[in-house]
């Protein structure tokens, strides 16, 4: 019978598991309260199904699980956080009230994240910021999984960006890859043995494949075939290039507990609704939304996340046994 499980006891169960295999109290907490957020939004495969992930390479040493991230301000509007070889969360949340203030006070400003562990959802960030009344853009590289476009050999990650905006309400939040699909929803289907849409990934000699495992050992699918893997590019290096970070064919692997810690980068550029003058950008947000859904079958990007949250608010989250069982073995009292 599944388990329910309240958000603050998802937050729990995440920390308590971290704190277990090594995690020191600033890097558990941060990604546990990104883990409740996925949760709360209906997204397991970075929720708590990776908690076994993130447990496995704090013990092998994949990520720093005493690290202490360093943030220093080279230029009024860049804020730049060394993340010590820890995860993306406590560096971001490092960093964050230096961003938000050199955006209040320049009307935008870039925060550059170096030496981190993948960040999992990026409209997590972004969404944050919005929430604090700024628009937001943010990249991520990731170890690589996608080959550039003509090619079979993975170089790329699946570069995800995400970009937010407040408005009346929930913010609106758009969280994407340059990808095909998420290297963890491979992961799954591989070790499940099912099959995954054609258009997902391709084999080791370059052709489409519906074979999660054939997959594994060739490529993901850039998103829209060579526009997918522009933007690949374009992330890789505003999130590596800028920030100094590890290219993602130059990054150990998440899949596999070897080549010690990525030092993957991120970057996100926060901007003031009004610093061009504008005011009531939110209001005015609301009403191009209001007109664009008129027609049926319209939505706005994130709208059903944030109905996800609201149910989940109201009636936690349902954990199957087997899942349970991996946290309670992992040290969650669940």
């Amino acid at each position: 019978m599944p388990l329910t499980l309240s958000l603050d006891q998802v937050e729990t169960a995440a920390r308590q598991t971290m704190s277990a295999s090594g995690a020191n109290k600033i890097q558990a907490s941060a990604v546990a309260r990104s883990i409740r957020d996925a949760e709360a939004e209906g997204i397991r495969g970075i929720g708590l199904g990776y908690v076994p992930y993130y447990c496995q390479h704090l013990k092998v040493g994949k990520i720093n699980g005493d690290a202490a991230p360093i943030v220093t301000q080279p230029l009024p509007a860049l804020i730049r956080v060394d993340a010590a070889d820890g995860f993306a969360h406590p560096a971001f949340e490092a960093g964050e009230q230096a961003l938000i203030n050199a955006t209040q006070q320049n009307g935008i400003a870039l925060m550059g994240i170096s030496n981190a562990y993948a960040c999992g959802v990026l409209g997590y960030f972004t969404g944050r910021l919005a929430r604090a009344g700024l628009m937001s853009i943010m990249t991520a590289n990731a170890s690589s999984t996608m080959a550039p476009w003509g090619g079979k050999t993975p170089f790329f990650g699946t570069n995800p960006w995400s970009f937010a905006a407040p408005r009346v309400g929930e913010p609106l939040i758009i969280d994407s890859s340059s990808s095909a699909t998420a290297f963890v929803n491979l992961a799954n289907a591989a070790s499940a043995n099912e099959p995954i849409p054609s258009h997902w990934a391709l084999d080791a000699n370059g052709q489409p494949t519906t074979d999660a495992n054939e997959a594994m050992a060739g490529s993901i699918a850039p998103a829209g075939g060579h526009k997918g893997a522009a933007l690949a590019l374009m992330v890789e290096v505003l999130a590596a290039g800028l920030t100094g970070a590890n290219w993602s064919y130059r990054a150990s692997s998440r899949g596999d507990d070897v080549g010690g810690p990525p030092r993957l980068g991120q970057t996100l550029i926060a901007i003031r609704p009004d610093g061009l003058g504008q005011t009531g950008h939110a209001e005015r947000l609301e009403q191009m939304l209001v007109d664009m859904t008129q027609e049926p079958n319209t939505r706005v990007p994130g709208d059903k996340r944030h109905s996800a949250r609201a149910r989940a608010d109201a009636h936690g989250v349902e954990v199957d046994d087997a899942l349970a069982g991996q946290l309670r073995s992992l040290g969650a009292l669940v």
